[in-house]
């Protein structure tokens, strides 16, 4: 698989990376039900086999259940094929389970002391702002980073879900090596203002939900979303999952089915090859929870779409 350069780092990754958002569990706000951790190890192991030398991860992901099994995974990988490990930090939780929301210097250099201690390494790869919230904290929190990285327990930062403005803000105080913000064919925001400032600014894009939280893999129904257990959060609270948006989201599935297979792509990997083509998009976040399900993506990261795919992905987009 090729690598692109992360931002102003010295980090080639390559065009897709593995989120452990999933691997996480259920139990709180945002988990995706339960989760057996022997299938996200070996879930982990096949991406790496796959070519996929990046991981994403965060402390609140299960309450630090991703970060250790993130772990648990690395142990049983030759230091020279580990992937690189990206988390992130302003995300804090009671034991109660009730997530919080600080970003205030003290806060911030705890929690990456725990992922630390969670990932079993002596430096991150990549920490990231995972909210800009509270948005009074985020000069505070940034200079916290800046200065973890100059002690070396990081190696690069940056931030997820920042507006252009409060790039701008972070920016004073430190360089930004990424931005980590939702983008998809259903999601697409960001092309506004956010990824051409991105690209001006020389920051690097690392897309997560490139397939909707899984809904463009062409793998939905009704049927599957009402059979999700309680505590996964699409069924509740992803407004793609919801009707009437629902149903138009399967219609653009079959279109990007339509689309893969004369190329031998599945849905899923035209999404992916979609996002990737961007200007400015660095790389894509494509989700696991066992074995099996990242074969058929790979094929995104050298997926070349032709004018003509991009033309009858955004007609079918308009017409839904």
């Amino acid at each position: 698989m090729n690598t692109r350069l992360l931002g102003n780092s010295d980090l080639a990754i390559t065009p897709l990376g593995l989120g452990a958002w999933a691997i996480g569990g259920g139990g709180w706000a945002f988990g995706w039900g339960g989760q057996d951790d022997a299938d996200s190890i070996a879930a982990i192991h096949e991406a790496v086999d796959l070519g996929i030398n990046w991981i994403d991860t965060a402390p609140v992901y299960g309450m630090g259940r991703s970060e250790e099994v993130v772990a648990r995974a690395l142990a049983g990988i030759p230091p020279s094929r580990r992937p690189l490990v990206f988390t992130k930090c302003g995300r804090v939780w009671d034991a109660a389970r009730q997530v919080g929301k600080c970003l205030s210097r003290e806060s911030v250099r705890a929690e990456c002391q725990a992922s630390l201690a969670r990932l079993s390494v002596e430096r991150i790869d990549l920490l990231q702002v995972h909210w800009p919230e509270p948005d009074e904290q985020v000069e505070e929190g940034w200079g916290e980073l800046a200065r973890l990285r100059e002690e070396g327990l990081v190696r690069w930062i940056g931030v997820s879900n920042f507006s252009v403005a409060q790039m701008e803000r972070a920016a004073r105080i430190a360089p930004i090596t990424s931005l980590q913000p939702p983008y998809s064919l259903l999601r697409r925001d960001i092309e506004t203002a956010i990824l051409p400032h991105c690209r001006a600014a020389g920051i690097g894009v690392l897309a997560y939900s490139p397939m909707a939280s899984g809904l463009l893999t062409g793998t939905w129904t009704a049927a599957r979303v009402a059979a999700l257990p309680d505590d996964d959060w699409r069924k509740q609270k992803n407004p793609l999952f919801q009707e009437p948006a629902f149903s138009r989201n399967l219609r653009a599935a079959e279109t990007l089915r339509a689309i893969g297979l004369p190329h031998g792509l599945s849905p899923g990997a035209v999404a992916l090859a979609w996002v990737l083509s961007r200007p400015g998009v660095t790389g894509a976040i494509a989700g696991a929870r066992r074995p099996g399900q990242l074969g058929d993506l790979v094929a995104a990261a050298d997926a070349r779409l032709s004018a003509d795919d991009l033309a009858r992905i955004e007609g079918a987009l308009a017409g839904a």
